[in-house]
C-alpha cells in the first residue's frame, strides 16, 4: 500500500477530531487518505480516538462455540463448513442445549463475558430458532452476554430471538460489495444488508465486520469499512478477521496479507467507528504477539478466546492471558447494557 508522507494533503473532513462524534457519511477519498497516512501518524490518531471512548488497557473477551457444524449449502470461498468443499471437516448436528450451557459455563470460568454461538446454516428453520432461544436463555442465566450467528433471518425469527433475550446478532458483510461476488455467489450483498436491517429494527445489537486477506484490493478494504461505518447506526461490535487459509477451500492458496495492512485496517476501523468494540477474530493464531500488541494499540479492544474459533484453531487461553499480563491489559465487559 502506498504511503502519503504529507498529512496536509489529507482532506479536511478526514482530519476532523471525530473522537466524540459519530459520522455516517464517509467517502472513499477520506478513508483512503486515512489508510495512506504514515504508520505512526495513523496509529496515533487511532489511539487518540480510542482513549477518548474506551479504557485503553481493557479488552473484552468473547468465546465462540460452533453449535451446528458443516453441511452448509453456501459457497463462501473461505469457509470449510461449506458442503461444496472437501476440507476434511466432520459435520455435526445442532448440539443439545445442556451441552451448550456447559460450554458457556466453562468459558465464563475462563474469563469470557460474552458467549457466541454459531451455526452453519444459510437460513435457520423456525424449529431451530426455538432451540437456539433455549440456549440463549440458559447462557443469560449464567450472567453472560449472548450472541448468535445463524445466517439469514426473517422477521418472525428475528422477533423470536429478541423476545428470547438475545443481546447480539453477528452477520458479517465479509468484504466490499464490489469484491463480494469473487468470494460468494449463493447469497447477495443485499441479502446481508436486509438481515442486518431486521436485526437492528428488532432492537438487537449488531455484530458485523469482515475478512481481509482474501485477495481484495486496498479500495475493497476501504469500501468494506465505509459500508460498516455508513450503516444507520454503527455496529456495536466490529470483528476484523484475517483470512485463515483452509486446505480444500477456494481461497486456500491466497497470497498472505502484509501484517501492517491488517493493523492499518484495525486503526481505520477504530477511527471510523469510535464507539464500537473492534474485535480481533479469525487469524490470531497466525499473528505474532507483537502484531497483536500493535492491533490493541491501533484500537482493537475485544478478542475471541479459547482454542477454537468455530472450526479453526485459535491461540490457547493461557497464551492470551500471558500476553495480556505482558502488555498490562485486563479483561472487562461490554460498554453496552
Amino acid at each position: 500500500m502506498s504511503v502519503n508522507p504529507n498529512i496536509d494533503q489529507i482532506s479536511p473532513n478526514a482530519q476532523l477530531n471525530i473522537a466524540n462524534s459519530i459520522k455516517n457519511n464517509w467517502q472513499l477519498d477520506e478513508v483512503k487518505a486515512l489508510y495512506a497516512l504514515p504508520f505512526n501518524d495513523l496509529l496515533f490518531k487511532a489511539q487518540t480516538v480510542h482513549r477518548d471512548n474506551f479504557d485503553p488497557n481493557e479488552v473484552q473477551i468473547s468465546s465462540l462455540l460452533s453449535i451446528k457444524t458443516g453441511s452448509c449449502s453456501e459457497d463462501c470461498g473461505y469457509c470449510p463448513q461449506s458442503a461444496r468443499y472437501d476440507s476434511d471437516l466432520t459435520p455435526e448436528a445442532l448440539m443439545p442445549v445442556d451441552e451448550v450451557i456447559k460450554s458457556a459455563k466453562l468459558a465464563k470460568d475462563q474469563g469470557a463475558s460474552r458467549f457466541c454461538m454459531g451455526a452453519a446454516w444459510r437460513s435457520p428453520k423456525d424449529k431451530d430458532i426455538e432451540r437456539v432461544v433455549e440456549m440463549v436463555q440458559g447462557v443469560k442465566a449464567l450472567g453472560m452476554e449472548t450472541c448468535v450467528t445463524l445466517g439469514m433471518l426473517n422477521d418472525k425469527q428475528t422477533a423470536a430471538l429478541k423476545e428470547g433475550g438475545l443481546d447480539y446478532y453477528n452477520h458479517n458483510l465479509d468484504t466490499s460489495e464490489e469484491y463480494y461476488s469473487e468470494v460468494i455467489t449463493t447469497r447477495t450483498y443485499q441479502d446481508r444488508l436486509d438481515t442486518l436491517e431486521r436485526v437492528r429494527d428488532s432492537g438487537i445489537n449488531v455484530c458485523c465486520g469482515g475478512i481481509v486477506g482474501m485477495g481484495e484490493s486496498d479500495d475493497d478494504r476501504a469500501n468494506l469499512l465505509i459500508e460498516l461505518a455508513n450503516l444507520p447506526k454503527h455496529p456495536e461490535s466490529v470483528p476484523i478477521n484475517m483470512l485463515v487459509k483452509v486446505e480444500g477451500t477456494p481461497l486456500s492458496n491466497t497470497e498472505a496479507l502484509d501484517p501492517l495492512v491488517f493493523i492499518r485496517t484495525v486503526a481505520v476501523a477504530r477511527i471510523l467507528m469510535p464507539q464500537s468494540r473492534v474485535r480481533l477474530s479469525a487469524g490470531r493464531k497466525e499473528m505474532s504477539d507483537e502484531m497483536q500488541a500493535l492491533c490493541f494499540f491501533a484500537g482493537a479492544n475485544s478478542i475471541f478466546y479459547g482454542d477454537k474459533l468455530l472450526t479453526t484453531d485459535n491461540p490457547m487461553s493461557n497464551h492470551d492471558l500471558a500476553l495480556f499480563d505482558r502488555l498490562g491489559i485486563y479483561s472487562g465487559g461490554s460498554s453496552y447494557a
